[in-house]
């Protein structure tokens, strides 16, 4: 074997395993957006439960195609304080058995119904061509998504298929096969799974590889069980990419990274004593399921790739059901191993509006969904600062205008920080529900500042209503509280709008909202008669005038919030 022929069998891996990994990463992708939702609910349903944490997980996994991404979405979700840590333990022992399917999916990639994957490609590239409907795109993406995952590893198959009816091709088998054969050191074994996942940052596509090897007839290690030692390598090193994501993120999302290694940690050495004591489990367990040379498809034996994805299966599910009923046991590991930071006072802005981490733009839709709720607090709490502002000019309270003050400047640097967020987001793979979304998102952004801005307008005319010394009968202060009560009611319906699309709620703003629309209307008339009277002393007019007015356009904008969801 010359030099050239070593330089061509190195390229068409490398080529191969880059078609591999674009193909998986146009298939997670386009399978998230697909799932659009989805996702976002199943991350909401983070319950109690361990069992059904571990069922989201998985699910999550399947149709993120990455434990990756499932793991270092949960780490974002637990930075933003969204997911308890014993959530997150739950839901990454499911990631690790969610991401045992695509090993299954490569087992099927040595057969010959590779061909008809071949063909989905091109009918996948011509739906994405020719259909303007975006769903049909979307779909047409994923189908040739899985026809590239399966051209790499024909690429790669074809690298490492030597004609051994030849000289030329059984010296270049011998020679392969020589180098792969020369390392049998379980511990190097597993740090090569370790080293090369983490390089790749892709589990899956080390399986691929190890598959590969073993559907041409290449052995790994001199066969028996060194190549399930580079599997097990493997989901240890698929923890770095959550490891690296956690870096500068909060104590808790440090631990979420931290029990995932350890989970596959802890697993790693059980599977490594034992397979390390039990030389012939390979052969004796695995043989015997998928017996070699009785899974013929074609000219291709099936059962060598088989017999490697069922243990890539059985270490995760293993470990899952060792390491369930400990959830609470890893728990209490990492905060051991991660201690708190020492408290350090907290900018009013991250307690408002919460922690948009970037982590969560791997699932644009879930995503979303974190800055929509963290948006209605934002709405809470402009309407908090109305509620302030209010009840100081009621009080007759000059000093709250400092407070008023401070919390604008909160909203203000919210609102800098939610559109930031927005417009990274709106760079990502979208569908067209999100973008009309993220539309939605700044004119409600805008709202709420105008309503902070408006209750800095009640403390202008608190002062001077201190300062000039102006007087309010009674009967004022009384309508002008009964108009507010009508503002409060409209926020707790406007409110549960926004969050929950509640169709009886926004029907209920609408109504709130005439009504509030005709106290203005009648206050001022009143108002009006009383001057005309000699009852009222004309220099409280402005004062009078623009409170009304002004608590009449808050209203607005909460209404205007409310229907944001039409």
């Amino acid at each position: 074997m010359g030099p050239w022929d070593i330089i061509k069998i190195v390229l068409q891996i490398l080529g191969g395993m880059g078609t591999f990994l674009v193909g998986m990463k146009m298939l997670s992708e386009n399978m998230t957006k697909l799932a659009h939702g989805k996702l976002r609910k199943m991350l909401n349903k983070t319950a109690k439960s361990r069992f059904a944490g571990v069922g989201i997980g998985a699910a999550v996994t399947v149709l993120g195609q990455s434990s990756a991404f499932t793991t270092v979405m949960v780490v974002g979700l637990v930075n933003a304080g969204i997911m308890t840590l014993f959530q997150a333990t739950a839901i990454i022992m499911g990631a690790n058995i969610g991401t045992t399917l695509n090993a299954w999916v490569i087992a099927l990639g040595g057969s010959d119904i590779t061909v008809v994957f071949f063909c989905l490609a091109a009918v996948g590239v011509l739906m994405t061509m020719f259909s303007k409907k975006e769903k049909v795109v979307t779909v047409g993406s994923v189908i040739a998504a899985f026809g590239l995952i399966f051209v790499g590893l024909k690429f790669m198959s074809g690298a490492l298929s030597f004609d051994v009816g030849t000289e030329k091709g059984r010296i270049a088998f011998d020679a392969v096969s020589g180098v792969l054969q020369a390392i049998k050191n379980p511990v190097l074994l597993l740090l090569i799974g370790i080293a090369v996942t983490a390089l790749v940052q892709s589990s899956t596509a080390v399986n691929a590889i190890i598959l590969t090897m073993a559907s041409t007839g290449l052995i790994v290690g001199g066969g028996g069980n060194a190549a399930l030692y580079i599997i097990i390598g493997s989901n240890i090193g698929t923890c770095v990419t959550a490891l690296i994501s956690s870096l500068g993120a909060s104590s808790n999302a440090k631990r979420a990274a931290l029990i995932h290694f350890m989970f596959n940690l802890f697993g790693a050495v059980i599977f490594m004593i034992i397979l390390v004591c039990w030389t012939g489990f390979a052969d004796t367990i695995l043989g015997n399921i998928f017996p070699t040379g009785r899974m013929m498809v074609g000219e291709t034996d099936m059962a060598p790739g088989m017999q490697i994805a069922f243990f890539h299966t059985l270490f995760n599910v293993i470990n899952t059901l060792l390491f369930l009923p400990f959830v609470k046991g890893f728990v209490w590991i990492a905060e051991r191993l991660v201690r708190e930071k020492k408290q350090v006072a907290v900018p009013k802005t991250d307690i408002i509006f919460g922690d948009l981490d970037e982590r969560l733009m791997r699932s644009p839709s879930v995503a979303l969904g974190h800055i929509y709720q963290q948006t209605g607090k934002m709405f809470s709490y402009a309407v908090d600062t109305l509620d302030v502002a209010f009840d100081a000019f009621i009080k007759k309270d000059t000093s709250a205008a400092e407070i008023i003050a401070a919390h604008n400047r909160d909203l203000a640097e919210s609102n800098k920080t939610a559109v930031a967020f927005l417009v990274k987001l709106s760079g990502a793979s979208l569908v067209s529900e999100d973008e009309k979304t993220i539309s939605t998102l700044h004119y409600v952004l805008n709202d709420i500042m105008r309503i902070g801005e408006l209750a800095d307008n009640v403390t202008k005319y608190t002062r001077h209503y201190v300062q000039d010394e102006l007087v309010f009968s009674s009967e004022f202060i009384g309508m002008i509280e009964g108009m507010y009560e009508k503002i409060k009611t409209l926020y707790v319906a406007g409110l549960a709008t926004f969050l929950y699309k509640d169709k009886e709620s926004l029907a209920k703003v609408d109504t709130l909202e005439d009504e509030i629309d005709a106290d203005r209307k009648m206050l001022i008339e009143k108002h009006i008669k009383r001057l005309n009277e000699g009852k009222c002393q004309p220099q409280n007019s402005s004062v009078f005038i623009n409170l009304v007015g002004n608590l009449e356009r808050a209203a607005d904008h909460i209404t205007y919030i409310a229907h944001s969801i039409e």
